[in-house]
């Protein structure tokens, strides 16, 4: 028989948590990803799930989609490059940063056996680049650092998945890609790489795990959970990268050799945590987006990066 001081205990441990409840009641949660190998991490959440929640994914191709489906609420959660974000957020669009997704996972690659073999040898060469992209905003810097501009170098508008081809066709003589794009020209013996474009004050950034203004007020347990998951996953995939390249291959179709080659160069970074580094380099990347003319105003800065969930999970 059950007394009334057990009774009681039950009751008062239920309203000291009441969270645990919540989280093992049957619940669905949309998160938004990318056709990329920087993006598988979301592919890994559900082992990282707590009973009861399922991670439902949503593929998208361009990076500006996905944000829009935070923005729409088609999906509640995303993972997109900062540039798709500072975009929105630049415009007044309730997008919110609340974790960092993965960094690096660019490469400007040229055709094997061509001249182009720095970034100063672009010039007058046909590039590829993807409008809005975070890759374009690096390529820019670097143009600039290099003593040039856009105006210097023929940019061709190219979708991530159709780099290689071009390259190999020879449409194009070199590209600004995503991995693995990168990597499957380098391994197949199409290209050649020219750099990796980390070397700007963005350091390696790239993409972002976000959410709405809506979401956050509605539902902040939620989005602590969804933090927790996205934190184990990263974690998991940097210290098993032999699983990480198989769940791309499988997933996405991508050629092994490809993968391999990215990952082995250590060319993708999985990470959570959206702390001072990740935020100062935000930071510069909106600054260098409004001197570029690619947003008319700074985002508030304020709404558009809420470290509290990062910084309260770090310290957990």
């Amino acid at each position: 028989m059950i007394d009334r001081r057990t009774l009681l205990a039950a009751g008062a441990a239920t309203l000291a948590a009441p969270h645990i409840a919540n989280a093992q009641a049957p619940r669905t949660v949309k998160m938004g990803s990318l056709r990329l190998i920087h993006s598988m991490t979301p592919h890994f959440y559900q082992r990282f799930a707590p009973p009861g929640l399922t991670i439902e994914i949503t593929t998208f191709d361009s990076p500006t989609d996905g944000k829009n489906a935070v923005v729409t609420r088609s999906v509640d959660f995303g993972g997109f490059g900062i540039a798709a974000g500072m975009l929105g957020a630049a415009a007044g669009e309730p997008v919110v940063v609340v974790g960092a997704f993965c960094n690096r996972g660019m490469g400007v690659v040229s055709k094997a056996g061509s001249t182009i073999r720095a970034i100063g040898d672009l010039r007058g060469k046909r590039v590829g680049i993807w409008p809005g992209s975070t890759q374009e905003v690096f390529i820019l810097e670097r143009l600039r650092q290099s003593g040039m501009t856009v105006r210097d170098i023929t940019a061709v508008r190219v979708p991530f998945g159709e780099m290689h081809a071009m390259l190999s066709r020879g449409d194009i003589d070199a590209y600004v890609g995503a991995e693995p794009g990168p990597g499957l020209s380098i391994s197949s013996g199409v290209g050649q790489l020219v750099e990796y474009p980390y070397a700007t004050a963005m350091g390696g950034l790239n993409m972002i795990f976000a959410t709405s203004e809506a979401l956050i007020a509605a539902d902040p347990a939620l989005v602590r959970t969804m933090l927790g998951i996205h934190r184990r996953a990263s974690e998991h995939m940097m210290a098993n990268r032999a699983e990480v390249a198989e769940a791309t291959v499988r997933i996405l179709g991508a050629q092994r050799a490809a993968v391999d080659q990215a990952l082995g160069a250590d060319n993708v970074e999985y990470i959570w945590r959206l702390d001072d580094t990740v935020m100062a380099q935000a930071r510069t990347y909106g600054q260098q987006m409004l001197e570029m003319r690619q947003i008319r105003q700074l985002p508030d800065f304020g709404k558009f990066l809420n470290p509290s969930f990062s910084n309260a999970l770090a310290s957990a």
